[in-house]
């Protein structure tokens, strides 16, 4: 079986990647595994260096058609985490967010209808609905995204869509929750607060603190992500909740408490433009699978605080790279 994945070198793709190779997926066993990744500030092969030599790597961008037509061809499975997925990077600069999260997207899926290649798993987010107030989004819930990043995600998954039903492409879409764990780049929650507090620097908490997210391991979202790969319908979208819905105010509190700091040491911040209030995904369906979250909140964020704490080599030079 030989597998792609594209933005293979990022957080969530780098750690898909390390577990395909190392035994944690064992439909895929033995598996050859080809990287592609444009390496951006997010991209980063220290990734994978656990994994190392054991997988091709490709430099590349997923917009272009001419080296992706060299490099699709031959595998049997491909997995798309490659695109631009910061919030606030959108509302400053939103057209990379378009060239990659849409074009690119387009351009991968016309690669791999061309390679008639048997599987594609479009990898994306539950930012895409926008907000929702109370209950849980199911997958055909409207699509009302709310910044730059969320239209974009949300234009690419209508354009995996469209090849499933106009070309009878096999190609799934999974939606996760906010993700967390390991080797994340430090501009999101989790490692931006953790390094921050390990710095001595204070972290910056937007608004009131009350927004709402959906917390899934990364570890629990890429095994979901290999079951819509083994099991998911060509055109169906699949969610991948977490195991806590937690405020930001409850969060920050949770970090704080694993580094014995406390809150002298949040900054509050004006609110970002358009943040969305509340993120909530029902899972019902992958479940009905075989799929069940393993990491509970409380060791997952305990056992990623730290990594953080015991890995600065990785992280301090990224600090520069916001």
């Amino acid at each position: 079986m030989r597998v792609l994945v594209t933005g293979g070198a990022g957080f969530i793709g780098s750690h898909y990647v390390r577990t395909l190779l190392s035994g944690g997926y064992p439909t895929a066993e033995g598996a050859e595994v080809t990287v592609l990744d444009m390496l951006t500030y997010a991209g980063n092969l220290a990734n994978l260096e656990p994994v190392e030599g054991r997988y091709g790597f490709v430099r590349g961008d997923i917009c272009d058609a001419a080296l992706l037509a060299e490099v699709v061809p031959g595998h049997d499975l491909v997995v798309n985490f490659a695109a631009e997925s910061h919030v606030d990077r959108s509302i400053d600069g939103p057209a990379a967010f378009v060239r990659t999260n849409v074009l690119g997207t387009q351009t991968l899926l016309q690669a791999c209808l061309d390679a008639a290649v048997p599987k594609v798993v479009h990898v994306s987010t539950d930012e895409v609905y926008g907000s929702v107030d109370e209950g849980s989004w199911a997958e055909d819930a409207p699509l009302q995204p709310r910044s730059p990043y969320s239209a974009a995600k949300a234009g690419g998954d209508l354009i995996a869509r469209a090849y499933a039903v106009t070309h009878g492409m096999p190609v799934s879409v999974t939606r996760c929750g906010n993700n967390y764990g390991p080797y994340q780049f430090p501009e999101k929650v989790v490692p931006l607060f953790a390094t921050n507090i390990l710095e001595g620097r204070k972290v910056p908490l937007y608004g009131d603190g009350g927004n709402v997210r959906d917390w899934v391991h990364v570890d629990d979202h890429c095994r979901g992500i290999q079951l819509v790969a083994e099991r998911g319908e060509p055109g169906e979208v699949y969610h991948i909740a977490g195991t806590a819905e937690l405020t930001n105010l409850e969060l920050t509190q949770r970090i704080l408490d694993e580094l014995d700091a406390d809150w002298g040491m949040v900054e509050r911040v004006p609110d970002r433009k358009g943040h969305d209030r509340r993120y909530s995904l029902d899972d019902s369906k992958l479940r009905s699978m075989g799929y069940a979250p393993a990491t509970g909140f409380d060791e997952g964020i305990a056992a990623t605080v730290q990594w953080y704490a015991d890995n600065p080599s990785w992280w301090k030079p990224l600090k520069g790279a916001r």
